[in-house]
């Protein structure tokens, strides 16, 4: 998609507004016309027989009104200008944010949460600003013809002097285009990865300190922001540079129309209405030559801004960023939005995957022709040595990874869309690693949902979670912090797992879930949820041998592949892996 192209799917998206918002700009840039031909036919009456009837307290009184009047369309400018910004910024975000979650969920972003702050925020302003200031470019544009007609009608040579600067102004922009974009494209980047590196920074801050790199990461982070500032400090001079131009072409052509004017004021050619005239005009065309040019400019910024927005859709086509969504704006708006109950689904009987291959680009790693059979009120185990494809496995069977082929059936039905059909009520997930937020920690667990039924405690108690409520300060109610950095490894693992248990799911699938807990807790967790689980089925990814000794069936994987599969008899008796990981597991 062609940035003009963009520009205008941005000003399609609410036509009105922005009508509205050029028709203010252009009265706002059109009302100084009336107050310059008033002072022309004032000051030619100070000097001609006739007069036009208005002394000098009625002139001051005539521009203070028209400055007035000028003040109000521009505060309702101002208005509608910002109405229609924030619509067009919260339809970007909001089309890039629905993309995003729309995605597989393992690779929903093509970068690190930080570098993703930087597009939702740095590039959709930046097209913001090139679409307001194409209203702007209009309101000024159309100044310039009426004051250039205006002008002619007095002076042709003097007209064109004054409107001489806006050829240079745009040749320099054109000339500047290539550099504009690559120095704003990498100062762009260097932002994106400062802003990526403060972010796994402070989600690391344990690991940072226990293996003593303080040092070297504030090295790394200093040479980033070494190089960011060198891009920005390119990014700024050219803006500057360009600025400059534009500025002091117009200065030039003050220059010549003053001089110009002079001569032509002694040949008795030129009145002191039309050199009043043309400086109270010269203001304003000098505002519409040099805004003219950093309209050019942030368009050109606006391209690079539509190429980073494009590559984080990862290959989907750029008029997503722009499809015309509602936005729920104003209370009664949000008023309309009713989150629809969850729709009857059928009991899972059989959970049957064929073929699963998924295979990470970067590594040629990943998993090839695995086929799973789940069966209600099943307990599996998946288990293997560290890298034989046991994550990737449960991501991709519920679509957190693009299947790169397969298939998977629920009670014989194809899932067409692993992503958004393995959701509760169907299934719930915990990941190795806890996903948690600095809030309560009953809103960790629930999620904005409402306890309903007894659900929270059932879930803590399944968990094993009930006594550690009485060490902390505020119980549920205790803020837990970035990331639960106030609670332990084993706590932040039993909260997630809670999180799970509090939906109703036919479907549970823990990934390495007691890794962090002691021998005592984790065979209460394992009890308690095999016995409390009523017919849910489970699939639990682990190596340890509380898990595996509840399992009903155990799926052994190694490179990518099912080696071996059975009870813990079986395998004991039959796979020499399996007995490795046992009895390692024993030692």
């Amino acid at each position: 998609m062609s940035t003009f192209m963009y520009m205008w799917r941005l000003i399609s998206y609410r036509k009105g507004w922005y009508m509205i918002n050029a028709l203010m700009w252009t009265i706002i840039y059109l009302m100084p016309i009336l107050p310059g031909l008033i002072m022309k036919a004032f000051f030619d009456s100070l000097t001609a027989e006739s007069s036009i009837g208005v002394g000098v307290t009625g002139l001051i009184a005539l521009l203070i009104g028209a400055a007035l009047a000028r003040s109000a369309v521009i505060w309702i400018g101002f208005i509608t200008d910002v109405n229609f910004r924030f619509r067009m910024g919260m339809l970007l975000r909001r089309n890039l944010l629905e993309h995003i979650l729309k995605e597989p969920g393992a690779r929903a972003i093509p970068c690190s949460p930080g570098e993703a702050i930087s597009y939702f925020r740095d590039d959709v302003d930046q097209s913001e600003e090139a679409v307001s200031w194409s209203v702007d470019v209009f309101g000024m544009t159309c100044f310039a013809a009426v004051s250039c007609y205006i002008l002619l009608r007095i002076d042709a040579q003097m007209t064109l002097l004054v409107f001489l600067p806006l050829v240079i102004v745009v040749v320099a922009a054109q000339l500047a285009t290539t550099k504009l974009q690559k120095y704003r494209s990498e100062s762009r980047d260097s932002t994106a990865k400062v802003t990526g590196a403060i972010s796994e920074m402070f989600g690391s801050v344990q690991a940072i300190q226990v293996a003593g790199a303080e040092k070297r990461v504030m090295s790394r982070f200093r040479k980033l922001n070494d190089n960011r500032r060198k891009t920005m400090l390119k990014d700024k001079l050219m803006n500057e540079v360009l600025d400059s131009i534009f500025s002091n072409s117009v200065n030039l052509g003050t220059g010549l129309i003053l001089l110009l004017a002079g001569q032509k004021m002694r040949g008795g050619e030129f009145t002191v209405g039309d050199f009043s005239l043309f400086v109270y005009y010269l203001t304003f065309v000098t505002q519409f030559i040099s805004n003219f040019g950093k309209f050019l400019t942030y368009f050109k910024q606006m391209a690079v801004a539509l190429l980073r927005l494009t590559s984080i859709l990862q290959g989907a086509p750029a008029e997503v960023l722009t499809n015309n969504n509602r936005l729920y704006l104003g209370d009664a708006e949000v008023r309309e939005v009713r989150i629809a109950p969850s729709p009857a689904v059928e009991k899972l009987e059989l959970l049957a995957a064929s073929g699963l291959t998924y295979i990470y680009p970067e590594t040629g790693r990943g998993i090839t022709n695995v086929d799973l059979r789940l069966k209600r009120g099943s307990f599996t185990v998946i288990t293997g040595p560290v890298g034989s494809g046991k994550t990737t496995l449960v991501r991709t069977l519920l679509g957190l990874l693009p299947q790169a082929g397969g298939n998977v059936h629920w009670n014989g039905q194809k899932v067409l869309d692993p992503g958004s059909f393995f959701v509760p009520p169907r299934s719930a997930y915990t990941a190795q690693v806890p996903r948690l937020y600095s809030d309560t920690l009953r809103e960790n667990i629930l999620l904005g949902a409402s306890d309903q039924k007894g659900q929270l405690a059932r879930a803590l108690h399944t968990a094993v979670l009930e006594d550690d409520l009485g060490r902390l300060q505020n119980g549920l109610d205790t803020v837990i912090g970035p990331r639960g950095v106030k609670l332990s490894g084993g706590q932040a693992q039993r909260t997630a797992a809670a999180r799970m248990l509090v939906r109703d799911s036919d479907l549970y699938v823990f990934d390495d879930l007691s890794s962090a807990l002691d021998v005592e807790t984790e065979q209460k967790l394992w009890a308690r949820l095999f016995r409390e689980r009523g017919d849910a089925t489970c699939l639990v990814v682990s190596h340890r041998r509380t898990a595996l000794a509840q399992a009903d069936h155990i799926i052994v994987m190694r490179d990518g592949r099912i080696e071996s599969e059975g009870t813990a008899e079986q395998l004991l008796a039959a796979s020499d892996s399996f007995r490795k990981l046992w009895h390692g597991e024993e030692g």
